[in-house]
């Protein structure tokens, strides 16, 4: 896998990657991280035409997953320490 680009954001940090004729498109927030892939075939402009896939409502969408995927694990591991 290789590094090819970051797009800058306040609020998580998104890696772009290329390998095996995808792109993969990684969101990290603290210990969380979201990954997508889609194919190279599929994007017009390349690298830029996954910019602009990346729009505000998508990144938005993506935040407020994390905040989902948060408190799933929150509630797991409380579950978790309730049984020790």
């Amino acid at each position: 896998m290789r590094a090819i680009a970051e797009l800058p954001h306040k609020d998580c940090k998104i890696s772009l990657f290329s390998m095996n004729q995808k792109f993969i498109i990684k969101f990290e927030q603290g210990v969380l991280e979201q990954t997508y892939k889609i194919s190279e075939l599929d994007i017009v402009n390349g690298i830029n035409g996954v910019f602009q896939l990346l729009d505000d409502d998508f990144i938005q969408t993506v935040i407020n997953r994390f905040t989902t995927m948060r408190q799933d694990f929150k509630d797991a591991f409380d579950r978790f320490e309730e049984q020790y």
